[in-house]
């Protein structure tokens, strides 16, 4: 089995839900995160409390989602390619995709094991 985290601008979301659901992904977790990385990062009004103070500037942090899944080894690599294949228009970086490996996965009351908790019922 692998973990896929998948970190993305926060419009991107409902595209990497929709590759998820297609390639039969059971369970799906997300976080709104801040982080800083290669992403490039627009200049936006400085704020004091809450008054403008007519000056930009660059964020050191920008929002975006983490996306976690699990899936068979089998799934990993197709899923990786789709998203790349299907979110990477421009040469401009705008997130990242990381893969490891899991040893193991129990479901809490069944008890089921292995790759068949990743299933949807």
């Amino acid at each position: 089995m692998k973990e896929i985290s998948i970190f993305i601008r926060q419009e991107d979301f409902s595209k990497i839900v929709g590759i998820l659901r297609k390639h039969n992904v059971g369970g799906i977790t997300f976080f709104e995160i801040n982080g800083s990385g290669r992403r490039k990062r627009e200049p936006v009004p400085e704020r004091v409390r809450m008054y403008m103070t007519g000056k930009m500037v660059t964020p050191e942090f920008v929002k975006g989602t983490k996306i976690e899944v699990i899936v068979p080894d089998s799934s990993a690599d197709q899923i990786v390619e789709y998203i790349l294949d299907n979110l990477s228009p421009d040469t401009e970086a705008h997130g990242m995709i990381f893969v490891k490996d899991v040893s193991g996965a129990y479901e809490i009351g069944t008890k089921l094991k292995g790759e068949s908790v990743l299933t949807p019922k």
